[in-house]
């Protein structure tokens, strides 16, 4: 049996808000869907596993019709499906009585149960959400009918208020695979030649989800078992981070910034921490940083390294001496927030900010 697993992919959601790619971002999420349904005509998988949030909210029917025209075009593959936290299935949800294709089965119950199919002597299991939140470890006792049957759990959640998974207990539970959703980062539970996976997200949707996202590839025979992680997403988002010292200048951390996202690709999107003290009178502009490419977010944790004796020799009585000795005159330890307040209070007299 071969199968893809995909999970999260949260088609109607709008990464990064507000920011310049946000719309076009969304467009991407739809696009690499469809661009998935191409790869499974091609490749006929026996089974698609789609394992919760393939909306990010409640669907309309009109996008149902229309996910559920794509899946006729892969008629050679069933695809399989369960409702996950964003796309639960609520009192008036269209999941409840939509007519998917004849290739589709959706489980419908926030009970688990299951479907077997003797051409291909599997049996998948599988429960919906019911409500944004789900505390019941309804994955701890499941009992497989038949030890013979390939027999594979699709399954959404992995936190405590999103059904909460014992990964001991599920690893002894007799499946051949669980493919699971919820969280975005593709990974294994246990060993990383668990047979309990994550796809992680198709596209990633936000800041934190860094790195590679994609599906995974798989094959399930009496004597195979065998899965890949694939990157598909369209775009990715990279950490850079950037330590400040005593001798760089703000023209030389901008250069180092943008070498990085030249390196990596102007089409992805970037998170930037810089760190390290730097000189007293060195300002980092936000804006020129921003700039450079796609910034989904700037953090500046950097210190100025000032010169605080200094500074109140030269300043005599003046409101910066002040405010100084205020912090500094009794000679004990700041807490991180004063030492930030300092921070804060002495920047903004030196520079007027």
């Amino acid at each position: 049996m071969r199968f893809i697993h995909i999970a999260d992919v949260h088609l109607g959601a709008v990464p990064d808000k507000n920011k310049a790619w946000s719309e076009k971002r969304k467009k991407e999420i739809v696009d690499t869907f469809e661009k998935l349904i191409y790869l499974v005509k091609e490749e006929e998988p026996d089974i698609l596993f789609i394992a919760g949030d393939l909306f990010h909210r409640q669907p309309l029917l009109r996008e149902l019709k229309e996910i559920n025209y794509l899946f006729t075009r892969i008629p050679k593959t069933r695809v399989f499906i369960i409702a996950g936290n964003h796309d639960y299935i609520h009192r008036d949800s269209y999941y409840r009585n939509f007519e998917w294709n004849e290739n589709v089965f959706f489980f419908k119950s926030e009970e688990i149960e299951s479907i077997y199919l003797p051409e291909l002597n599997t049996e998948i299991y599988g429960a919906s959400y019911y409500d944004r939140e789900n505390t019941k470890a309804i994955y701890d006792n499941i009992q497989i009918k038949d030890e013979n049957h390939i027999n594979i759990l699709l399954a959404h959640g992995g936190d405590e208020r999103h059904v909460p998974i014992n990964a001991h207990m599920l690893m002894l539970s007799g499946f051949d695979y669980v493919a699971l959703g919820h969280i975005h980062k593709p990974g294994s539970i246990g060993a990383p030649d668990s047979r309990i996976k994550y796809s992680g997200a198709l596209e990633p949707l936000d800041i934190n989800d860094l790195g590679e996202h994609g599906f995974i590839r798989g094959e399930i025979t009496e004597k195979k078992f065998f899965t890949e992680f694939v990157p598909f997403a369209a775009r990715k988002y990279i950490e850079i981070k950037a330590e400040l010292n005593m001798d760089m200048t703000f023209a030389e951390l901008r250069h180092r910034i943008k070498a990085e996202i030249e390196r990596n690709g102007r089409e992805h999107l970037y998170r930037i921490l810089i760190t390290g003290s730097h000189d007293e009178v060195m300002q980092v502009s936000v804006e020129d940083i921003e700039a450079l490419g796609n910034i989904a977010r700037l953090e500046d944790k950097s210190v100025p390294d000032y010169q605080y004796d200094k500074l109140i020799k030269e300043n005599g009585d003046n409101l910066l001496s002040r405010y100084l000795k205020y912090f500094l005159e009794d000679g004990r330890e700041l807490s991180d927030i004063e030492k930030k307040a300092l921070d804060y209070g002495v920047r903004a007299l030196l520079l007027g900010e």
